[in-house]
C-alpha cells in the first residue's frame, strides 16, 4: 500500500476513533477512555513488534517517561475536549501543534538572540490564531469556553509530544517502542486517574464496544501512519494528515449534529493552511534534521 493511501486510511481511522471517544463520553470519565486506550494499545502494539522483530527494551526509559507525561496529558485533554464540543472543533484545535511548533521556533531564535526571526513564521502563527477565533466565537456556547481553552492545550501540548518523539528518534529509538511505552503511560495515567475520581460506569455492551474500537482505531491508525512515515514523504504525509479534519467535519454533522456556520469552516481552512506553512517552513529551517521535523500525529 503507497504511503498517502496509508495516510488516508490512517486519518479515517483517527477519525472514527474520535467517534468514538464522543460517544464513549457519556459513559465514562476521560480517565477511564485514555485507560483502556493504553491497554489495547500495549496489546496491539506488542503483537505487532514482535511480529516485525522489533525490541521493546529501551535504554531511555527516564525520556521515554517524560514523554509519555506529556503525551497522555496532551491525549487526556484532547478526549474531554471531544466530549464537550463539536468534533471537528475539538479536532481542530488538537491539530494547531504545527502552529505552536512555529511559535517555539519564534521563542527560541529570541531566546538564542537571533538577529532577525523568520517573518513567515510570525505569519503562519497570526493566522493560525485567527482561525481559533474564527473556529470557537461562533460555534461553541459560553459555556464551552473551558473546553475550548483545554482543547487548544492540548494541542500545545502535542507540538512538545513531536520534540520528544523526535529526539527519542535521534536516540535511536523506533516509533513502535516509542508508541509501546506511550500506551504503558496512558494505561498507568489512566488507572490514576479513575482511581481518583472514581469508577463513573459499569460496563455495558454498548460501552465495552465503544471502548475497545477506541483502542483499535488509534493502534491500527498508529501502524499505518508510522508505515506512511517510513516510506512516504513526510511533507506529503503532513499535508494529508489534515484530511482527519475533514473526516472529522463530515461526522460531526452526520452524526452529532454539530452546526455548520461558514465562520468556522473559514476558520478551520486558515488552521490548516498556516498549519501546512509552518510544517513546510519548520522543515526548510531544520533541514539538517529533516527526518526528525515532521512526526506523526499526536496520539503516537
Amino acid at each position: 500500500m503507497s504511503a498517502p493511501l496509508l495516510m488516508i486510511c490512517a486519518t479515517f481511522l483517527f477519525a472514527a476513533m474520535g467517534v468514538c471517544v464522543k460517544y464513549a463520553s457519556d459513559l465514562y470519565g476521560a480517565g477511564e477512555i485514555v485507560m483502556y486506550r493504553g491497554l489495547i494499545g500495549v496489546i496491539g502494539i506488542a503483537l505487532v513488534a514482535r511480529a516485525r522483530g522489533i525490541s521493546l527494551k529501551t535504554r531511555v526509559p527516564a525520556m521515554h517517561a517524560w514523554r509519555s507525561v506529556v503525551g497522555v496529558t496532551s491525549l487526556t485533554m484532547w478526549f474531554y475536549a471531544i466530549g464537550h464540543m463539536p468534533l471537528a472543533t475539538a479536532v481542530t484545535l488538537n491539530y494547531m501543534s504545527s502552529v505552536w511548533m512555529a511559535l517555539f521556533l519564534i521563542g527560541g531564535a529570541v531566546v538564542l538572540g537571533a538577529q532577525r526571526v523568520d517573518p513567515r513564521l510570525v505569519a503562519t502563527v497570526l493566522v493560525g490564531f485567527a482561525g481559533v477565533a474564527l473556529v470557537l466565537q461562533p460555534s461553541i456556547d459560553k459555556d464551552q469556553m473551558v473546553p475550548g481553552v483545554i482543547g487548544l492545550g492540548s494541542g500545545m501540548l502535542s507540538a512538545l509530544a513531536y520534540l520528544q518523539v523526535a529526539t527519542l528518534g535521534r536516540a535511536g529509538e523506533p516509533e513502535l517502542r516509542v508508541v509501546f511505552y506511550f500506551s504503558i503511560g496512558g494505561f498507568v495515567a489512566g488507572v490514576a486517574m479513575s482511581l481518583l475520581q472514581g469508577w463513573h460506569a459499569r460496563h455495558t455492551l454498548p460501552g465495552f464496544a465503544l471502548l475497545a474500537a477506541t483502542g483499535v482505531f488509534a493502534t491500527a491508525a498508529q501502524v499505518l501512519m508510522t508505515r506512511a512515515y517510513a516510506i512516504g514523504k513526510p511533507l506529503s504525509n503532513a499535508s494529508l494528515q489534515y484530511l482527519g479534519i475533514a473526516f472529522s467535519f463530515v461526522f460531526g454533522i452526520w452524526l452529532f449534529h454539530d452546526p455548520l456556520t461558514w465562520m468556522a469552516v473559514g476558520g478551520m481552512v486558515l488552521i490548516v493552511g498556516a498549519g501546512l506553512a509552518a510544517a513546510r517552513l519548520r522543515a526548510t529551517t531544520l533541514s539538517s534534521t529533516a527526518p526528525d521535523t515532521i512526526q506523526p500525529h499526536p496520539d503516537t
